[in-house]
């Protein structure tokens, strides 16, 4: 999706060109700043208030990160935007669905005011049926700056087509 909530897909790219790519990367995405009201959102959402999200003042003493971190669902939550903008899917998708993930590892907490941008790339593309894909892909969250990512995800995608 762009700043105006449209899915992107690259021109030219059909579904039976997907299969060369695998294997490939399919983009990177822009910086997103996780900021102290997005970290609030989410737990207001979600329920989830523990303190080292949402206590600056206990997080800055308290915390051995030294500032309150992102809840690491709100990160795994950011790559469905991140990865409509870098525009993997194909030319004539009609839905992209949330089929579920394979893999996830937390591996560098985001503290608030950090940018963290998406890498994707293509692990497998299959046909499952007519009209529906199955797209899966490591999915890297990095941060900038840092020297590990904050998390890497297989994430797999059902693609219809419309």
């Amino acid at each position: 999706m762009n700043g105006s909530g449209e899915m992107r897909f690259t021109p030219g790219r059909g579904f039976a060109d997907m299969a060369a790519l695998v294997g490939t990367d399919l983009g990177v995405s822009n910086w997103i700043e996780v900021d102290q009201t997005m970290i609030d959102l989410f737990a207001e959402c979600t329920g989830d208030r523990q303190w080292i999200h949402i206590d600056v003042d206990r997080a800055r003493r308290e915390s051995p990160f030294g500032a309150p971190v992102a809840h690491g669902y709100l990160t795994l939550s950011l790559i469905p935007v991140m990865a409509y903008e870098i525009g993997a899917a194909p030319e004539g998708v009609a839905a992209s669905i949330n089929y579920g993930l394979d893999k996830v590892r937390f591996l560098t907490p985001v503290k608030v005011g950090s940018r963290i941008r998406l890498h994707a790339h293509l692990l497998s593309f299959e046909r499952k049926g007519p009209g529906q894909y199955l797209m899966k892909q490591r999915q890297t969250i990095d941060i900038e700056g840092g020297d590990r990512p904050a998390l890497i995800a297989e994430t797999l995608t059902m693609l219809v087509a419309g």
